[in-house]
């Protein structure tokens, strides 16, 4: 019989808790009826424009082992299933994951950054589970509910748990951590996002370097050394309970340092020394960022006492996460043509990386590298500078036509040539077709933008109009360092 995830008994210790009808056993937890799979404890939260309460009985009708519910409301199902009532869904939601990190054995990494932290904690999952069964969260379940509830869905015989935190206000971090409580934590990078959240850039710094607060007694603090920040996160961590401090980078004195990157369009090749001991290993997926995030990874294999040759080797395997680079081959009239789809969010950081990718990858004649950049959020007052200074990025990635949309955008679209210019949208709604009809044989078209602005759809709606493609997909440039 399969070790249950949460026990009757275990669920009885929450705090005020009540037990109505008995709980079948529970294998998972969900807060979504979408995705929820027969076993899953439902947590019914309460949000601002939305109550997870509308959903009790169709949680309960696909098979949830009960739902978490608000005492009072109980009365609203008594029909429908077993009940957990509790005075608040999401304080129940973490206890229990606090409950799962207490009654854990496991080693737990947690990660944070600008930049970079879905990416690190995919690879951290492909290179911890070479040596043990990993725990970490299905999609970038980094806020005040995605991290208990990763927590929560954690296996009592997990050997390595991996959690990514994020942030776009100060002070968020701390609970988050708190509860993660990591033996090691990484920083990937510091950028200006969501800086219109901050007074300054050193605030950004100062709002990741929380992630420190809750590491365990002697854990390891794992720093970008090529950030210019670098001094003052690691201010933070020597004011915490770390007894370690491990930087990666390119820079001298990194502890785990590249010594070459050779980037190309679909994989890198990457000479390091990791603490001193020289390391040769392929990285199966393109961008230079990708390679650079790969350093905190074994850095963090060291400092658990891994093999760092076999972590390494993982790497060959590597894969984007959706939305982050991955690569589809689709045909439009059975002519070939590529889609990276960067859509999942973006900022100056991550929109230069994308374009610095894009340059790498080498069309067939007749073909066309074609970008379709959506508006980067959150840049308060630096906003519209941060998008005309795209210009010379979009220039160096070798784009031969230019989608854009957003009202932000507008100002890179002023600074682009006429020749490059296909069409600036309002939203991005309104580029679906007009991408879909400028797409022809050979081209490779990348789609980035900020969430928010939906651009994630245009990359869909080629998907959907053009399924996939037949016959060889463009060919791939030479790796260049």
């Amino acid at each position: 019989m399969t070790t249950p995830l949460w026990t009757r008994e275990e669920l009885a210790k929450l705090p005020d808790v009540r037990l109505l009808g008995e709980p079948r056993p529970v294998t998972g937890a969900s807060i979504d009826t979408r995705s929820l799979l027969p076993g899953d404890l439902f947590f019914a939260l309460q949000g601002v424009s939305h109550d997870g309460h509308r959903h009790v009985p169709a949680a309960l009708a696909k098979g949830a082992a009960a739902a978490v519910v608000q005492s009072g409301r109980e009365g609203e199902f008594a029909e429908a299933g077993p009940l957990v009532a509790v005075p608040d869904v999401l304080r129940a939601m973490e206890d229990l994951g606090r409950a799962a990190r207490a009654r854990s054995t496991g080693r737990i990494v947690a990660v944070t950054g600008s930049v970079g932290k879905t990416g690190t904690k995919e690879a951290l999952r492909l290179v911890l589970s070479r040596f043990g069964e990993t725990h970490a969260a299905a999609a970038s379940f980094n806020n005040h509910w995605g991290v208990p509830l990763t927590l929560a869905r954690m296996p009592r015989s997990t050997a390595f748990g991996v959690f990514e935190i994020g942030m776009n206000h100060p002070d968020e971090i701390v609970p988050l951590t708190a509860m993660v409580r990591p033996h090691a934590a990484i920083v990937t990078t510091v950028e200006p996002v969501h800086i219109a959240h901050f007074k300054a850039i050193q605030g950004i710094a100062d709002a990741k370097g929380e992630i420190f607060s809750g590491l365990e007694a002697g854990g390891v603090a794992i720093l970008p050394r090529d950030n210019p920040h670098f001094e003052r996160l690691a201010a933070h961590a020597m004011a915490s309970r770390a007894g370690r401090i491990l930087s990666f980078g390119e820079s001298e004195g990194a502890d785990v340092r590249a010594l070459r990157i050779a980037a190309g369009p679909d994989a890198s090749e990457v000479e390091a020394s990791v603490l001193g001991r020289p390391l040769s290993y392929r990285i199966g997926t393109a961008g230079r960022h990708v390679a650079l995030n790969s350093l905190a990874v074994l850095a963090c294999a060291a400092a658990f006492g891994l093999d760092v040759e076999e972590a390494a080797s993982a790497y060959a395997t590597l894969a984007p996460p959706e939305g982050r680079g991955e690569r589809i081959a689709l045909a439009k009239d059975g002519a070939p043509f590529l889609l990276v789809d960067e859509s999942f969010n973006a900022n100056p950081a991550s929109m230069r990386a994308a374009l610095a990718t894009l340059a790498l990858i080498e069309v067939p004649a007749g073909g066309r590298r074609i970008a379709v950049l959506a508006d980067m959020g959150e840049l308060g007052e630096t906003g519209p500078a941060a998008h005309r200074g795209l210009a010379h990025a979009v220039a160096t990635s070798g784009a031969d036509l230019v989608f854009a949309a957003g009202p932000l955008m507008q100002g890179l679209w002023d600074e682009l040539p006429e020749r490059l210019r296909g069409r600036h949208a309002a939203h991005a709604s309104e580029l679906h077709d007009v991408v879909a009809e400028a797409v022809g044989p050979g081209d490779v078209v990348m789609v980035k933008g900020s969430k928010a602005t939906l651009v994630s759809k245009v990359a869909a709606h080629l998907k959907s109009r053009f399924g996939a493609g037949e016959g060889a997909a463009p060919q791939a440039a030479g790796a260049r360092s």
